[in-house]
């Protein structure tokens, strides 16, 4: 699996913390982890929680990654912005139990955690044992287990509100603002990251138009 991390503005002097929990818990697993900023307070492209939703919406449509790590100083405002975004399921995450629960359940395929609130001594083992909790096993199997199928119905049912409610992410990118898109995808690492690994053309094709 490709696990892309974005990390806002207000966290990046935590950028290195949260990559480094997020591969050692994730690499030994198998799974990829690329890293799309930020990586320093000081990076001259910064990203708000609102372009980490818009990043998450680009990379889950585009197939360039599988599950996105994203947050901010609570975890909501990028929770609540990658939810605005086509099938993008994006849950608040805050200790190991949140995190069971978010994929035994949910089963999404983001999560927005808080980087400032709480985030205090030790804070690096809470991220370890999250990332744990997520990617270390099958996720979708329902918690209790014996409510498994009537949770994995109503995600079906979500997941059909969310196509009926939501354009395509194409269509997102048209319409949005166009200096808030180029800011977005400004980022040192975005092209090498996600142009070889995106499925869909469509979307690159245009990413390519708006940052040439």
């Amino acid at each position: 699996m490709k696990i892309a991390l974005i990390i806002e503005n207000s966290q990046a002097a935590k950028a290195s913390i949260v990559h480094e929990s997020l591969t050692a818990v994730a690499v030994p697993l198998g799974h990829e982890v690329h890293h799309y900023g930020m990586y320093t307070p000081e990076d001259k492209a910064s990203l708000t929680y609102v372009m980490n939703g818009l990043l998450t919406g680009i990379l889950l449509n585009s197939g360039a990654a599988d599950f996105v790590v994203t947050g901010c100083g609570t975890g909501m405002g990028s929770m609540l912005a990658a939810n605005s975004m086509p099938g993008v399921f994006c849950g608040l995450v805050i200790d190991p139990t949140d995190a069971f629960l978010f994929g035994q359940i949910n089963d999404g395929n983001a999560i927005s955690m808080p980087y400032s609130k709480g985030f205090g001594w030790a804070a690096e083992l809470n991220l370890q044992d999250v990332y744990a909790k997520l990617f270390d096993g099958e996720r979708g199997l329902g918690y209790p287990r014996e409510r498994a199928a009537i949770m994995k119905t109503n995600r079906g049912i979500l997941k059909d509100l969310k196509n009926a409610s939501c354009r395509d992410m194409l269509t997102v990118l048209k319409t949005v603002d166009q200096d808030l898109l180029k800011a977005t995808v400004a980022g040192e690492k975005f092209a090498e990251l996600f142009y070889p690994n995106c499925k869909d053309e469509a979307i690159a094709d245009y990413l390519r138009g708006v940052t040439a």
